[in-house]
């Protein structure tokens, strides 16, 4: 009678058992190893991937590197060794991983690069990210916007400023800036008075708005004694921050002499709020939880064994392969409708930006 019972109740634990979601630790472990602290939008991005995978039934092993290459280099060796399921990767130099990606490859773990393209290796399976070109397009066309170039005023002056030369998106952002800039150029409607262009001239080596602060101040020294600069390329808000301290240095964003048009990306608080003060003129959202909400999806196919789901097999050539990547639509911000893309859809709220 006794063992019936004892039989009867774990039947009955097994039924509760069988009725609960697995346990995470059941689906395994995944490695993400994002770059560096130092700007928000990669802290909301390590946030959302833990938080969506974990929905997922996933752990998660979260890494940022100081933006210190062998610092991120040791940090996904040891999430291979430590049995990683999938690597998740925002690389700070794409070039420097392929050793440990082929040992991530001899262990059978997938490698999904994100929101930056690892190059020179054959190892990267996937790549998430938003149509960088299409954000440097949005970015110029604020420019061309606010100067009223399409109306046929100027001409203009502008300084361009580029991301950093080892994170292969700086050259998306300002190759897709150009393509709606260079015509101006051409056409002497906008004047590059130091005429300082291409990435090998105008890169910002880590995104730092330091370095951009000092460049600018070195540009307004050499080139705009008496003239004005009235446009400045900027591909991040990180930098934009820099140039608009250095443009303040020496007179501007006053009512005698407006900020110049000033570009952005990534709609960072200090950048929101600079705007919402008329000294930034625009920045670019990229909705950091959508693309972690599609990493995580992709990586639930990868270890489901299911096909993944990518919406571009032709853009991304990392000098190996092209890696079927899945494409995010990114959004012009200014003052006319901060509100609506950046408050009502959840991303901040309002009194973080007042």
């Amino acid at each position: 009678m006794k063992l019936m019972k004892f039989a009867a109740a774990a039947l009955a634990a097994g039924a509760l058992l069988l009725g609960l979601p697995a346990a995470a630790q059941d689906k395994g472990t995944i490695g993400i190893a994002m770059p560096t602290k130092s700007s928000s939008r990669w802290i909301s991005d390590g946030e959302n991937m833990v938080k969506y995978l974990r929905e997922k039934g996933y752990r998660t092993d979260l890494q940022y590197a100081d933006d210190d290459i062998p610092n991120q280099l040791a940090q996904v060796e040891n999430m291979i060794t430590k049995g990683a399921k999938v690597l998740v990767i925002a690389a700070i130099d794409g070039t420097t991983l392929s050793g440990a990606l082929q040992k991530a490859a001899d262990r059978g773990i997938k490698v999904v690069a994100y929101d930056r393209l690892i190059r020179g290796s054959k190892n990267v399976d996937y790549y998430t990210t938003f149509d960088n070109f299409q954000v440097g397009v949005l970015q110029a066309n604020s420019i061309v916007d606010k100067l009223g170039l399409k109306q046929g005023k100027g001409p203009f002056n502008i300084e361009l400023f580029g991301g950093s030369p080892d994170d292969n998106n700086a050259f998306f952002f300002y190759d897709g800036a150009m393509s709606v800039l260079k015509p101006y150029i051409d056409s002497g409607k906008l004047v590059v008075r130091s005429r300082q262009m291409g990435m090998e001239k105008v890169g910002t080596l880590r995104w730092d708005g330091a370095v951009a602060q000092s460049r600018m101040d070195n540009l307004l020294s050499a080139f705009y004694g008496k003239d004005k600069v009235h446009a400045v390329l900027s591909p991040y808000d990180g930098l934009s921050i820099g140039i608009l301290s250095s443009l303040k240095g020496v007179g501007y964003c006053t009512a005698q002499q407006p900020c110049p048009v000033v570009s952005g990306q990534d709609a960072e608080i200090p950048s929101v709020k600079s705007m919402l003060r008329n000294e930034q003129s625009s920045t670019v959202f990229k909705d950091t939880r959508e693309l972690a909400k599609v990493t995580a999806n992709l990586v639930d196919a990868v270890v489901s064994g299911k096909q993944p789901e990518v919406n571009d097999t032709k853009t991304y050539n990392n000098g190996v392969k092209v890696v079927p990547s899945y494409l995010l639509k990114p959004v012009a911000v200014d003052n006319a409708n901060w509100k609506k893309v950046l408050v009502d859809s959840g991303y901040y709220k309002e009194s973080q930006l007042r």
